[in-house]
């Protein structure tokens, strides 16, 4: 079962971001499922370390992007990109910790951040980048 399902509301009218975007949320279901069945070949921090770093690599990719076009936005967009990537990593202590909470909190968190940084900043920046 997957842990994030696409809604229209992720979508930033972007044919190739929203496709990256769709790749984002299959590799979390995918490392979701590795983690969480019988014959589980991840540990939570193993995939929590793996969706971060991909998501770290995406943002780094957006953050050269948005420097190469001088984009207006910049920093506030970056700043963004470090509070997301902080809260990875307050999941991460947390769970370490024995303080973490559930696979649907965690959902609810997940689906959070693409809700609010894909409809507000991405969109914002693609918009913008494809004028």
């Amino acid at each position: 079962m997957a842990l994030i399902e696409w809604k229209d509301e992720f979508s930033v009218g972007v044919a190739d971001v929203d496709h990256e975007h769709r790749e984002l949320i299959g590799l979390i279901n995918k490392l979701h499922d590795a983690m969480s069945g019988e014959d589980a070949t991840l540990t939570v921090l193993d995939f929590l370390g793996e969706i971060y770093a991909h998501v770290s690599a995406h943002f780094a990719l957006e953050e050269k992007i948005m420097r190469k076009y001088h984009y207006d936005q910049y920093q506030d967009h970056k700043d963004d990109h470090e509070r997301l990537l902080d809260e990875i990593r307050d999941i991460m202590d947390a769970y370490e910790e024995n303080t973490y909470f559930s696979d649907e909190e965690f959902a609810g968190q997940v689906e959070r951040w693409f809700t609010g940084h894909f409809k507000t900043k991405d969109s914002r920046l693609h918009k913008q980048l494809g004028k």
